[in-house]
C-alpha cells in the first residue's frame, strides 16, 4: 500500500522515522507510550517503505509490541509493571529531589495518577492470548519456509 506521490512518501517516511524515535524512547521513559507511537510509525512505514514496514513488524524487541495491540489490543503484564516501576521512580525523584515548587509538584503526580490510570486500563494479555500468538508464528514461519523451499523436480 506504498503511496505514488514521491513526496507523500518522503513525509510518510520522515513520520514514521519520527514515530519510531519516540517509540524507542518510550521503552525507557514511562511517560512516553511506546505502543501508540509504534503503532504511527508501522502506518507511516506502510506507506512510504515496505522494508522498514516488514523490519519494524518483525524486529525481535519492537515488534511485538505492534503485533499484540493488533491482535488483541493488549499488553504484557510485565510492560505495565516495568512502565509503572518507571513512571513513579523518575517522577518521584523529580518531586522529591529536583522541584521546589508546590505547584509543579502537584502537575506531575496529576501526570503520575493519569498515566498509571491509562496503563493499569489497557487490557492485559492473557497466556492463552500469548499462546495464540505463538501459534500464529509458527505457523507463519512454517509458510514462509515452504515458501522458500525450491521445489522438487
Amino acid at each position: 500500500m506504498l503511496d505514488k506521490n514521491k513526496t507523500l512518501r518522503k513525509l510518510y517516511l520522515a513520520a514514521g522515522l519520527l514515530f519510531l524515535a519516540l517509540g524507542a524512547l518510550g521503552v525507557f521513559i514511562p511517560v512516553l507510550p511506546t505502543t501508540p507511537f509504534l503503532l504511527l510509525a508501522a502506518a507511516m512505514f506502510m506507506r512510504s517503505s515496505e522494508r522498514l514496514y516488514l523490519w519494524l513488524t518483525n524486529h525481535q524487541v519492537l515488534g511485538p509490541f505492534i503485533r499484540n495491540y493488533r491482535l488483541y489490543h493488549a499488553v504484557p503484564l510485565y510492560s505495565k509493571i516495568t512502565a509503572l516501576f518507571f513512571l513513579y521512580l523518575t517522577i518521584g525523584s523529580s518531586v522529591v529531589f529536583f522541584v521546589n515548587n508546590w505547584w509543579l509538584r502537584g502537575i506531575l503526580v496529576i501526570v503520575a495518577v493519569a498515566v498509571s490510570w491509562h496503563i493499569i486500563k489497557l487490557k492485559t494479555l492473557t497466556p492463552e492470548m500469548l499462546a495464540e500468538i505463538r501459534m500464529r508464528e509458527a505457523a507463519s514461519s512454517l509458510t514462509m519456509d515452504a515458501d522458500t523451499t525450491p521445489a522438487s523436480d
